[in-house]
């Protein structure tokens, strides 16, 4: 049993077993983003039949990465919830606030999304940049994401505009839409930040996460009443069991814990009259997200009812479709190539395999902290952040 964990650990950690899982995941992404394409034609005649054959395109695209999660790692969620508030859970349409503090605290929302069937209508709003990434950025296009280039002027419109079109979803298909207030992800760097446009303006000071940005939030709110019944204000906390929650510790296998905490807030309850009302409610809201966190840093878990959703096997049929689709073809030619295959060409599979390590390595450092942009860090003369 020693000798069968120790090499099931060592394939995990292979960088051949890791492109062999990065083969499937982009050919499988560029294969959907062009399936995502054709489906255009269908958008002049029916908007609901295209945004539910997009819903699965995405999701038999974006479940790989709940698969590598669940499966691939062993990773496991705990979930902070009322039991009455759990049957809401992918059964309405809902906005969903987090904090950014984690490389992987995306992963979690997508793992949870799964559990309750509803990753594949899952949206985002995401920098415009993204947009031009291939297969996760081309995906997001198709879904309609919501794009914004982080200048108000420009993104108060964006975001009026396609918060139209997440509420014109076919009955049955309820979409989440997942914002991070905060615009950033968290680094020391930007709490200074945040920290000091605390102190200037008089606003609480946030030891765990950063003051949030409310005018996305305002127009996000206002647009959507009347529309989406519901706000799940979510936490997302890991265990410090030595193993640090990134998307790298994912790929070669080492299972983390997750704690997921989530409060339902009906969106009528939310004040959204003016700008200032749905700020106050808003640093109101991460105060709490604050003190939540601070606890489960004493604690190792968040208050309230825990919950264990099981896992769904519909992500791992997913991926396993996806691998005998990909894989079959694949070894076939490789082991034809270097049984009667000449010199050159075994050369070049080489070099090819050397430059997909690469991108694959370039693929998971986009998700890490010490590599994220310097958005929220700049200070005015008078200390407050020019981007506020």
């Amino acid at each position: 049993m020693a000798m069968l964990s120790y090499v099931v650990s060592y394939l995990k950690s292979n960088l051949l077993v890791h492109l062999a899982l990065g083969y499937v995941f982009v050919t499988s992404g560029l294969i959907v983003n062009f399936l995502m394409l054709c489906s255009c034609v269908i958008w002049p005649f029916s908007r609901h039949l295209y945004r539910k054959v997009n819903t699965y395109l995405a999701y038999s695209h974006w479940s790989q990465v709940a698969f590598l999660a669940q499966w691939w790692s062993g990773t496991e969620i705990v979930l902070y919830m009322k039991p009455e508030d759990l049957k809401y859970l992918g059964k309405e349409h809902a906005l969903a606030l987090l904090n950014h503090k984690y490389d992987i605290d995306w992963v979690m929302t997508w793992i949870m999304s799964e559990r309750f069937a509803c990753l594949g209508s899952t949206k985002v709003f995401s920098k415009k940049s993204l947009l031009y990434v291939p297969l996760i950025g081309w995906a997001w296009y198709f879904t309609e994401t919501i794009f914004l280039k982080r200048q108000w002027e420009h993104d108060k419109n964006s975001i009026r505009r396609d918060l139209q079109r997440s509420c014109d979803y076919p009955k049955g298909y309820y979409v989440t839409l997942l914002l991070f207030p905060e615009g950033t992800r968290f680094t020391e760097k930007k709490h200074q930040a945040s920290l000091e446009v605390c102190r200037a303006k008089g606003y609480p000071e946030l030891k765990h996460v950063l003051l949030p940005r409310p005018k996305g939030f305002a127009v996000t709110v206002h647009g959507l009443k009347g529309h989406f019944q519901s706000i799940f204000n979510c936490t997302v906390g890991f265990e410090n069991n030595g193993l640090a929650p990134t998307l790298m510790n994912i790929v070669n296998g080492k299972p983390l814990v997750g704690h997921f905490h989530m409060e339902r807030i009906p969106l009528e309850d939310v004040p959204s009259e003016t700008e200032e009302e749905s700020a106050v409610y808003l640093r109101e809201l991460f105060k709490k997200k604050d003190d939540l966190f601070d606890d489960f840093l004493r604690t190792g878990k968040f208050s309230g009812p825990s919950h264990h959703i099981p896992r769904r096997v519909n992500d791992l049929l997913m991926f396993l479709f996806w691998a005998v689709l990909l894989w079959v073809p694949l070894f076939y030619y490789i082991i034809s190539l270097f049984v009667a295959g000449s010199l050159t060409q075994q050369l070049i599979v080489v070099a090819v395999v050397a430059v997909a390590s690469y991108i694959v390595k370039l693929m998971i450092g986009v998700t890490e902290i010490d590599r994220n942009s310097e958005y929220g860090t700049g200070i005015s003369t008078n200390g407050v952040k020019k981007s506020q």
